[in-house]
C-alpha cells in the first residue's frame, strides 16, 4: 500500500520492470490497471523462489564441498609430513 506522498518515488524494482516493457509500466503506474493473468504471475512467483531455493542450496553444498576438500589437503599435507619424518 501506498502513502500519497509516496507516488512521487519510483523503485528501483519499477525500473527494471520499465526496463523490461515500459506498457506494462505505465499501465499500472499511471493508469492503475493490474494484470489479468494473477494466476500465471503466481505461479512464476512459485517457481522462481523454488529456483532460488535450489541456487542457495547449491552454493552451501559448494562451499562444504571447498571446506571439505582443503581439510582433506590439509590432512594429506599432515600424514605426508609425519611418514617423512618417520621415515
Amino acid at each position: 500500500m501506498r502513502d500519497d506522498q509516496d507516488d512521487d518515488v519510483i523503485r528501483a524494482s519499477e525500473l527494471g520492470e520499465y526496463a523490461y516493457c515500459a506498457r506494462a509500466w505505465w499501465l499500472r503506474r499511471v493508469r492503475g490497471l493490474r494484470p489479468r493473468n494473477r494466476a500465471a504471475l503466481d505461479a512464476g512467483t512459485t517457481r522462481h523462489r523454488a529456483h532460488g531455493h535450489t541456487v542457495r542450496s547449491a552454493t552451501w553444498q559448494r562451499q562444504v564441498a571447498l571446506w571439505l576438500l582443503l581439510a582433506a589437503g590439509l590432512l594429506g599435507c599432515i600424514g605426508l609430513a609425519l611418514v617423512a619424518l618417520k621415515g
